[in-house]
């Protein structure tokens, strides 16, 4: 797998997934019943509307709305269910052939028909282009795709992958009109033709306008008349006096910690009818270790670093306790997770077991060391919380720690350059399974890019959970390989997010949008 860029601060594979056509959603019915449109609004931007291309939050926001997948994640669910299919199953005894069943009737928005033709050309055409910032790393295992009939899909895995239902209700899944879509370049015009909840109505860097899709055929039941999506481009304070004022009826993504907090006990909020609604999330930052760093790459640096940091305080004073702890690479809430790192390094500071550290590796003097961190990637407190934990390392008398804020596009051109020892990277997951918490930071080609290589997580543990069909039984695997990981100490994690949206009172269903499968559904968000 490539290195991709699904970093931010961004289900069990089953066996048949059947669908009911009885409890399809006909969206007409929310626009002529006169319901109201929603005007949501996010400091994040959305990089393209091509899904072949796009791979951050506000893109795939995009791609959920407007495109269907084979596969979704319901409301609360992390298994995958039909959507643009009527069903799904590995073939009886071939654990690498997936067949999928269209749905009746299937139509893209401009009218078009769609069929396997179009499925089998969306997912040769992300592989294809396998543009840098695309989804093509997650279909990976795609050996190749058959299309006996117009209804009928068949992939054809080179590996086992009991996650590859997962991987592609993902935004990775999106289809495409093939009479719309080029197979070999991307689309840069900001128009989308697709077969979800929604039409892409207009597109610019500062607003998205979403209609009601008429023709769609699946599985979501519209409550709303539209949606308006509001971009503030980093302008967090922009989008707080924007709810304040009425402008937009819910704030998502881009609000900082201090802003929720804020908004949370503001006596205006409050009058105006403003609320905080909080979900789950298993969004994750960690500070990343370059392994060949003449410093950061000695073990008993970054064990006394492991030993130092206080999250406890991270999460309290930088992030207002809208993130949590977090003790190992995959997080509370899927399954596997485990607190490897708590049992290791433990909960607070213990300079005297970082001193050790240090001795044990032969230094002795303080350790001169530099944090890294961009602000317009990976949230609105990483510079802050830099600077708090090269203040905790300081406080040590240990190191002689600073931090420096890069600009985004030079961050990532230093980072693949290697120029940086320790820097701060933040994770949205495609699908809430461990694999997917395990093989883009540790497989071959890994997004981490800290050189970091552990051939028993690699070319044993790696493909031995992603073949398990039944994903309990790979728990003991997945404990093993956060033990390593934790030994190894090739990244630290910090924290996990709690995903939080500030609403009026007259938004309803936003409690369906915050959940760990990270799928804003807009149809779920009614007005009034």
């Amino acid at each position: 797998m490539k290195a991709h860029n699904k970093w931010l601060t961004a289900p069990l594979a089953a066996g048949l997934a059947a669908a009911t056509l009885s409890g399809c959603g006909t969206d007409e019915d929310a626009a002529a019943n006169g319901a109201a449109r929603v005007v949501v609004g996010m400091s994040e931007m959305v990089a393209t509307t091509d899904p072949a291309s796009g791979y951050d939050p506000g893109s795939w926001l995009l791609f959920n709305n407007v495109f269907q997948s084979l596969l979704s994640f319901p409301k609360g669910g992390t298994e995958p269910q039909p959507e643009a299919a009527e069903a799904c199953d590995f073939d009886k005894g071939k654990s690498t052939v997936y067949s999928c069943t269209l749905r009746d009737g299937l139509k893209f928005s401009n009218g078009n028909p769609l069929t396997s033709e179009d499925v089998k050309f969306s997912f040769e055409r992300a592989l294809k282009i396998d543009d840098e910032n695309g989804p093509a790393p997650l279909l990976s295992t795609i050996d190749s795709i058959d299309t006996p009939d117009e209804k009928t899909v068949v992939f054809t895995l080179k590996v086992p992958d009991a996650t590859f239902p997962s991987k592609i209700a993902s935004g990775a899944g999106s289809i495409v009109d093939h009479r719309e879509y080029e197979g070999d370049a991307l689309r840069t015009d900001g128009k989308a033709v697709g077969s979800g909840p929604y039409k892409l109505e207009s597109f610019s860097p500062d607003k998205a306008v979403f209609d009601v899709n008429p023709d769609y055929q699946g599985t979501a039941k519209v409550n709303n008349g539209g949606v308006t999506l509001k971009l503030y481009q980093d302008d967090r304070k922009a989008l707080a006096d924007a709810l304040l004022n009425g402008d937009v009826d819910v704030a998502y993504r881009g609000l900082a910690a201090a802003d929720i907090k804020e908004l949370n006990g503001s006596p205006t909020a409050g009058k105006k009818g403003i609320e905080v609604r909080e979900g789950s999330s298993a969004e994750v930052q960690h500070l990343v270790f370059n392994m060949k760093d003449p410093v950061i790459g000695k073990l008993g640096v970054r064990q006394a670093i492991a030993y130092l940091v206080d999250r406890n305080a991270l999460v309290q004073d930088v992030y207002q306790s809208t993130a949590t702890p977090l003790y190992s690479i995959v997080p509370a809430g899927i399954l596997g997770h485990n607190t490897a790192f708590f049992d290791r390094y433990g909960d607070q500071p213990q300079p005297e077991k970082a001193k050790e550290a240090l001795q044990d590796a032969g230094i002795t003097g303080k350790v001169k060391v530099t944090l890294y961190s961009t602000p317009s990637r990976f949230g609105p407190g990483t510079d802050e919380q830099i600077e708090a934990i090269a203040k905790q390392l300081n406080a040590s008398g240990l190191f002689e720690a600073e931090a420096k804020s890069v600009e985004y596009g030079q961050y990532e051109q230093d980072v693949a350059a290697g120029k940086y020892g320790v820097y701060v990277k933040g994770w949205v997951p495609d699908y809430p399974d461990p694999d997917n918490f395990t093989q883009p930071f540790f497989g071959e080609d890994n997004v981490l890019q800290n050189h970091y290589e552990n051939k028993k997580i690699t070319n044993k543990i790696i493909p031995d959970t992603a073949a398990a069909a039944d994903r309990a039984t790979a728990q003991d695997d997945f404990g093993q390989l956060q033990n390593l990981v934790a030994e190894d100490l090739p990244i630290l994690p910090l924290w996990q997010a709690k995903q939080y949206a500030v609403a009026y009172n007259t938004v309803t269903g936003l409690e369906w949008t915050l959940d760990a499968s990270t799928v804003f559904r807009f149809w779920e968000i009614k007005k009034g």
